[in-house]
């Protein structure tokens, strides 16, 4: 038992064969281990914590067996977040003998004859808890809480839960990530004091995705950073540019240029797709099935997004819609067929088991800890030993962190302050999971109507993997870039580490190599630098942004003025001397105001 949601000891892991999700006959060390520990407390209450892809299900439903078998239980109730969850929680329990209906509703009042139990929604339970009591109190119940953070989303949510199943004689909760972007209690799940006088949560036994890394049991992820300059129009009619993911910049100036990244009609993402795509066939050389998916804002970009994807392999993706009825079907039907993309709408994030998912495209701007996590969670189960995930995103800070800290182990802690958003992990203004996986058409609009995007370009930017950051930086469709795009999709974490930084000393031998060549010819007419463009962009937008705030001019009026005095065209297509030029006007104007 641990004291905290992550730690514990590390033991080797088992090996199922292929098995359907959550059926696996052979358990893995960990699972065995919580179910040992599991069996010699029993406990009314556990809380089983274990990183997307380790394996909940199977636990879980071992968990049942047993004690349906000894005759503790006679009735199962299994709670998840979505509908879609309740039908793959069936399925599997029904392939382990069983019968769980997952199409109970609660005007049924009793759930189907020859089913043990039921499987239900979080929101179903909170609009009738009386009901899911009664049914808790006419057997010896088991409750399973899949992904039991949700259960803190509201407060008539936890309520709902309490209410229902405080009667039931077991409660088994698990959860993927551990931790919530508020301070909402999450019922049946203890909290203790720390030495700072804050309650956290603990769990009855933790497996985190860095001991199920070292165990083979889930991929090692490569994130694909993708920077560019972008450039926009603000509703009071200013020109804004900036290179994404830019440091010295404000929240405000990051966000807009991360949405003109997203948005489809620029030469970001399509250019950020064309490399996914490089590197899905890339992993497909040794796993033939292997698919991916982007996951898109709202349902306008996701259809243009797969317009794009289809104009890239001359193949039609699968798209999930919020609203559509048939999204579970598609979703099943992708998992068992060997079709390279799906485009869905953030829904695809949570416990929807695709296991041949290898590279994923994070085309999103929600970036609560919460979603990300459970976003690249998506890819990280393993089927057999060696398999890869690769994730692009945007080279945003916000996301540059989060992927540096796949590896940190997080829990759940009350009594913070109501300002505190430090490590990004309690914002009371983000969106909850729940709000994140539907679409929220207004509050989009509106966001949207605050710009106008007018054009972007993608460039390549770095690897992140493991806490390192490798790779130069490169145009699209450099050798810079297919270093990295090219890596086999057959490797362990060890052989990624070792192979990323082979390929980054190979571009700086290169780069190296060339630089003596390129002072040699200086006096020839040279080839653009883009990383030379991209610093004197930077510096000139900060500067453009510094005379702004000291004149009260606004930074498009600042730029119209440049071109008109030095000449050339806009900042995303002037060269470097004109560039050059610009900043020199501008050091002037400033000299002079002194």
């Amino acid at each position: 038992m641990t004291e905290t949601l992550f730690g514990g000891p590390t033991l080797p892991p088992a090996y199922p064969e292929r098995a359907a999700w959550g059926t696996a006959p052979k358990l893995r060390a960990w699972q065995q281990e919580a179910l040992d520990l599991y069996l010699k407390s029993s406990p009314r209450d556990f809380l089983a914590v274990a990183t997307p892809g380790a394996g909940k299900t199977t636990f879980a439903l071992r968990v049942a067996s047993t004690l349906i078998d000894s005759g503790a239980v006679n009735r199962v109730t299994i709670v998840a977040p979505t509908d879609h969850l309740k039908r793959q929680w069936a399925d599997a329990a029904a392939k382990v003998g069983i019968a769980i209906d997952p199409n109970f509703k609660n005007s049924d009042g009793q759930h189907g004859r020859g089913f043990i139990g039921v499987a239900v929604t979080y929101a179903q339970v909170a609009s009738k808890p009386m009901l899911h009591r009664a049914k808790t109190e006419a057997a010896r119940t088991l409750v399973i809480l899949d992904e039991i953070h949700h259960g803190g989303e509201a407060l008539s949510w936890g309520d709902g839960l309490r209410e229902a199943f405080d009667p039931a004689v077991r409660r088994l909760s698990l959860t993927g990530t551990p931790f919530r972007s508020d301070t909402s209690p999450i019922p049946f799940v203890e909290y203790a004091e720390d030495r700072d006088g804050i309650r956290r949560s603990k769990a009855d036994y933790t497996y985190g995705y860095g001991n199920a890394l070292r165990d083979h049991v889930v991929r090692p992820v490569m994130f694909m950073a993708y920077s560019g300059q972008m450039r926009w129009r603000t509703s009071a009619g200013e020109e804004m540019a900036a290179s994404l993911g830019e440091a010295a910049v404000t929240k405000d100036i990051t966000s807009h240029a991360w949405r003109t990244a997203l948005n489809p009609a620029g030469e970001w993402i399509p250019a950020v797709l064309a490399g996914a795509d490089r590197r899905l066939s890339e992993v497909r050389r040794t796993v033939p099935d292997a698919g991916g998916l982007v996951i898109a804002t709202d349902h306008e970009d996701a259809r243009a997004y797969a317009g794009q994807l289809k104009r890239i392999t001359g193949e039609s993706p699968t798209v999930i819609l919020s609203d559509d009825a048939k999204a579970s079907s598609k979703i099943e039907e992708f998992s068992a067929g060997d079709k390279r993309w799906m485009v869905a709408v953030r829904m695809v994030s949570e416990g929807v088991d695709v296991p041949r998912l290898s590279v994923g495209v994070y085309a999103t701007s929600t970036s609560t800890p919460l979603f990300f996590a459970q976003a690249v969670g998506r890819f990280v189960r393993a089927r057999k030993r060696g398999e890869t995930a690769s994730v692009f995103l945007p080279s945003v800070p916000q996301l540059m962190a989060l992927a540096n800290s796949m590896e940190m182990e997080r829990d759940h802690a009350l009594d913070r302050p109501e300002k505190e958003d430090g490590d990004g992990l309690f914002n009371p203004e983000d969106s909850l999971m729940e709000e994140a996986n539907r679409e929220e058409k207004a509050s989009d609009s509106l966001t949207k109507g605050k710009f106008e995007a007018l054009d972007s370009q993608a460039s390549f930017d770095r690897v992140l993997f493991d806490g390192g950051e490798f790779g130069t930086g490169g145009e699209v469709g450099s050798d810079d870039e297919m270093d990295f795009l090219g890596i086999p999709g057959l490797l362990d974490a060890e052989q990624v580490g070792m192979l990323l930084r082979q390929r980054q000393h190979e571009q700086l031998n290169r780069r190296n190599r060339k630089a003596p060549a390129a002072a040699a010819e200086s006096a020839a007419p040279a080839v653009p630098d883009h990383r030379m463009l991209m610093d004197l962009r930077n510096e000139l937008a900060k500067n453009v942004a510094a005379w702004s705030a000291r004149t009260g001019t606004p930074h498009g009026v600042v730029h119209t003025k440049l071109r008109t005095v030095c000449g050339g065209p806009p900042v995303a297509q002037a060269n470097a001397e004109q560039l050059k030029s610009r900043l020199r006007k501008l050091q002037d104007w400033f000299v002079g105001r002194k």
